[in-house]
This record gives structure tokens, sequence and C-alpha cells, in this order.
């Protein structure tokens, strides 16, 4: 984490006072839910931090009290029809991977103990003099039976962190993500009042983990931000380019509810529909642009957020929470500003806290946007099959889109 953020983040649990203290949270469950009769969040669409004190303001969920599955429950079986149709019958339509490629090292928010992604290959049935030189894994060397068996296969590295007998480090929680209802909370309180001391194991959480998602298949709506700005000319919301050269919106621009609107414009797109995936770019991913395997040590620090990230901030969030959508994602790794005068209040990531613990909503991160904003592709189908890990927080299995290229004018 990096320390301005850490910094705010401990602020604020001082002054919660969350740690220890159960008590501060209503021990009433009621049911208001969390948005009003019109469907606008209760509270309004604003920036004013969210009083999770009031446990009955927002428990139970908008999907009932013994809902695990969130906005995901917009995603009906007509809903996966109706996105499939704006496809069928198309002369072309272009698979797009929406994935960031997972190599070793990438960078990750940084947490105790650290999250870190390092694949190692191991080798059987042959011998490989210069590959175990290089301390490569040998399970076996000669080649298995009569039919002479060979094998790769793969393993992930651990980092011992001190203070713990064991070390972890591989996580979900790295690379393009979809975090799951069980990720966020306040203090010991989770989505739809569960309470993290009765649902968390050793191996994940008893409720809300990623078992409980699905596989979805919906309409796909790309806000392409940054496409928006370079076509207006707006260099204010501009950053400096990536070390490829690749434009990108400065490190902690705001994206705004007018902008959101203006990029549905850009893109034709008319209405939000209950149980969209809705994805902002940013260019952000162009940080991990690697030349010969290298990343660029400066466009890392960027992306990692030493300057603040581009993003939503709570009114945005909950502009577009109003309208039911089954995720909410972007190309950085937190869909939210960062180091923007806006959220300068003390919170720590109140836009996750809003949209997975009051709406059901999930977020989607480093999600993969140019192939789309290149063929112009700002409506189409999306799909994604989380991991099916029981307990887990999260799922980094890249999702794909499908859309029909628009011609160029």
């Amino acid at each position: 984490m990096h320390p301005e953020l850490l910094k705010n983040y401990l602020n604020r649990r001082e002054a919660l006072g969350l740690a220890g203290k159960a008590g501060v949270v209503a021990a009433t469950v009621g049911t208001a839910g969390a948005s009003t009769a019109d469907g606008s969040p209760r509270g309004g669409i604003n920036d004013v931090p969210f009083d999770y004190g009031n446990l009955a303001a927002w428990v139970p969920g908008p999907y009932g009290p013994d809902d695990q599955r969130g906005s995901f429950n917009e995603v009906t079986e007509e809903k996966t029809a109706k996105a499939l149709r704006g496809v069928l019958g198309a002369r072309e339509v272009r698979t797009y991977n929406l994935g960031q490629l997972m190599w070793n090292g990438i960078p990750a928010f940084i947490t105790t103990p650290v999250r870190s992604y390092e694949q190692r290959l191991t080798i059987g049935g042959y011998r490989s003099p210069r590959f175990e030189a290089e301390g490569g894994i040998v399970q076996f060397r000669d080649p298995g039976g009569t039919n002479r068996l060979s094998l790769h296969e793969e393993r992930f590295a651990a980092v011992q962190t001190p203070g713990y007998d064991r070390p972890y480090s591989t996580t979900y929680q790295i690379g393009t993500q979809l975090d799951n209802l069980n990720h966020i909370g306040y203090g010991e309180y989770f989505y739809n009042g569960h309470r993290g001391p009765d649902i968390d194991q050793l191996y994940g959480t008893s409720k809300l983990g990623a078992e409980h998602a699905g596989p979805i298949v919906t309409r796909g709506v790309l806000l392409d931000i940054l496409g928006l700005k370079l076509a207006k000319g707006d260099n204010r919301a501009l950053g400096r380019p990536a070390a490829n050269g690749k434009p990108v919106l400065a490190s902690n621009y705001r994206i705004t509810v007018e902008d959101i609107k203006q990029a549905m414009e850009f893109g034709h797109i008319h209405r939000f529909e209950p149980g969209d995936a809705i994805v902002f770019r940013t260019g952000w991913n162009q940080l991990l642009h690697r030349v010969n395997r290298q990343p660029n040590p400066a466009d890392i620090t960027r992306w990692g957020g030493a300057e603040g990230l581009p993003g939503i901030y709570l009114r945005e969030a909950r502009y577009l929470a109003q309208f039911r959508p089954a995720l909410i994602g972007s190309d950085t790794w937190a869909l939210e500003v960062a180091g923007n005068v806006a959220n300068n209040d003390g919170t720590a990531f109140p836009v996750h806290q809003d949209l997975i613990m009051r709406f059901g909503i999930r977020i989607g991160e480093s999600i993969v946007l140019d192939g789309l904003a290149r063929d112009r592709v700002h409506d189409f189908v999306y799909i994604v099959t989380p991991q099916f890990a029981e307990g887990a927080t999260c799922g980094n299995t890249p999702p794909a889109a499908l859309g029909c290229p628009r011609t160029p004018s």
C-alpha cells in the first residue's frame, strides 16, 4: 500500500475506533435496504461517506436477507439472451481477451503477508542440464512407462513474511480480478450484515465466497473516458504518457457523472440496464507494458498509486448503482480515484465499501479494454467465469467480450 493511502487508512480506523469494538454497530437488523423506491441510493447521490454504524440503513441488502450473489441476480436467463441477440446475425463477431497478462513479479496492492505471483515450471521425463543449473524444479528425469511419458507442470513460489510461521503469497487478488461480496466490510460486518467472526474459516469464508458468484454472460458497456478526453482535446485530464508512448488519464483524475454521460454519448450508449457490466477505460494498463519482458520502474511506481489513481468516487458509484449493474470495473487496480482533493476525507476505499456492502455490486479491476476501444465496440457481450473456489474473496480468471467491430467513419 502506498504510504499516503496507508496513512489515510490508519487514520480512518483510528477515527472509527473499529478494532475490537463490535458494539459500535447497532445490534438490530432493519429492512430499509440500500435504495429508495425509485432505485436511487438512500442518502442521495453525493460524496458524503455513508454511516454503516446504522445497520438498519443497509441490512438486509437489496436482494433479501439470505442473498449471497448481490447484483449478479440481475443477470437472468432473459438478460443473457438479450445480450447474445446483439451479436447474433452480425457479419463479424470478434472475441476480445479483457485480461491482463500475468507475469512473474507483476505488481499488486501491497499487503502483509505480501501478494505476489511467481510461477515456476517443473519438468519430468527428460533431462535439461541448463534448466537444472538455473535452479529449475525436476520431478523425475527418466520418461515414465512403456510410452515414455514426460510432463510440464507449474507451481507457485511463496514468499516468507516476518511474523508468519509459513510462507503465504498466492492470491486471486492479483492481476485482472473480480472482487466478491466477502472482500470489504465495516469493522466485523460485511454484505447483508454477516459478521466476520461468524463466517471466517481457515480456508476462506463460509458465506459470500466465490462459489456463490457463478458464471455470467451479460451486456457489457464500455465507458471510454480516455478516448473521450483524447477526442475532445481535453489535455487537463491527461497525464504524461506511459513509457511506451501511449496516453493515460492523469494520476488523480476524478471521473465525474458528467464524464459518464458524455462517454455514453461518445459510445452511442442510450441507457444502462440492470445486470450490465459497466467498465471504465483510463489507459492505466499501459503502465504495465514491458520491453523484452522488463517493466519500466517509473511506470510501475505510477501504476501502484504513488501519484494517485484515476477513477470514480462516491457520487459516481451511487449514480451507477441506481441502475443495478452486475459489476462495475476499470483498467486500474482500484476503480476508485486516489490522491484527488475530492476524496481527501480520511476514508479508505469507500467506493468499494458502498458498492460491495450496500448494493451487492462486485468490482472488476485491471480489465484490459484497449481492443474494444480500438474497434469502437462500446456495447458488447461480457463473459466471466469466476474461480469456483470455496470461500475465496476474489476471482482472477480474465473476462472475455464478444463484439461487432465498427467500421471507421
